[in-house]
């Protein structure tokens, strides 16, 4: 798969030799929930039944970060480069990633199609039912489908529905946010996954007898609930189930700190300071609390241990 960054106006694709024309999904894709998959599927697959190269066009930074329409979409359910291997999984042969500035919101409909969509050398475009473009987002799938005939055919993809609600970006953030997995997990067609670097940390956990890595995140990931969980850690191409704590670490600090996530890992034995770990939450334990001494909080991480293990079949 090949990623192509691209920023408006798109000058000096001279360079760029397709042999063959583009279908092509767009979105955002934050998630590439099992809705995103479906946009993304059908552009795949038009391209494999036609002879065309398939092509997912998407935005960096989120356009809504860009226009100060909320805070909250500076963390994300997948930074980019997470979503570029999850398009490269579902097989897209290119990936154009847009920056997405004042200057390219203020683009209207009429030169998306006609100086981004056509200079692509789009054939087919796959959107999602609800997708708008162009500035102040005049552009629907209706008017993609008049300003791109006769010569771009559009299909508009219908939603997923889960629990009776539209699969969405929004309803995973919320299934996070109240540490529900299991849903987080339909919504995506995958664990939750956040990826980070095992950095030093107070190395208390090894004195009680629960020696447990310490993350840190280079991408602003949305965060589930403070809690603890059941987790899988990948470290290389390696497996371990383990129990993550994530949060403020009530029974040890007394001040208000960032919260911190910490895992402890099933039988494993090794060094990994400084080796990138991947972390899937698998389920939801209990609330983070005090504890009135140490002792009581050793009895809980146990019970904590034991419980993932039977989520993870090793008990």
């Amino acid at each position: 798969m090949e990623i192509i960054p691209l920023s408006f106006p798109l000058n000096g694709l001279s360079t760029l030799s397709l042999d063959r024309p583009l279908s092509i999904a767009i979105g955002h894709f934050d998630g590439v929930h099992r809705g995103h998959q479906n946009v993304i599927q059908q552009a795949v697959k038009a391209a494999k039944d036609t002879e065309m190269l398939s092509a997912v066009l998407t935005f960096d930074p989120h356009p809504k970060e860009v226009l100060g329409q909320g805070d909250q979409y500076y963390r994300c359910l997948t930074p980019l480069d997470d979503k570029t291997e999850l398009f490269a999984e579902l097989g897209v042969d290119l990936v154009f990633i847009m920056r997405f500035n004042l200057e390219f919101a203020a683009v209207s409909p009429e030169r998306f199609v006609d100086e981004v969509l056509r200079t692509l050398k789009a054939k087919q475009v796959v959107v999602g039912f609800d997708f708008n473009f162009g500035h102040r987002g005049a552009g629907d799938t209706e008017a993609l489908k008049r300003l791109g005939a006769p010569d771009i055919a559009v299909h508009v993809v219908e939603p997923l529905f889960e629990n009776g609600r539209k699969v969405s970006s929004t309803y995973v953030r919320e299934s996070l946010e109240k540490g529900d997995l299991e849903t987080a997990e339909k919504l995506l067609g995958r664990p939750y996954e956040i990826s980070g670097l095992v950095v030093h940390g107070d190395g208390r956990g090894r004195t009680i007898g629960f020696p447990t890595a310490n993350l840190q995140f280079q991408h602003p990931y949305i965060a589930p609930r403070l809690g603890v969980y059941a987790i899988t850690a990948w470290i290389g191409d390696k497996s371990y189930p383990g129990v993550m704590n994530h949060g403020m670490k009530p029974t040890f600090n007394k001040q208000n700190v960032q919260p911190v996530m910490e895992a402890h890992l099933f039988d494993f034995e090794g060094d990994i300071y400084g080796k990138p770990i991947r972390i899937q939450f698998r389920s939801f334990i209990r609330e983070e609390r005090k504890f009135s001494s140490v002792d009581e909080l050793i009895k809980q991480i146990e019970a904590d241990s034991n419980e993932a293990r039977n989520f993870a079949g090793l008990r």
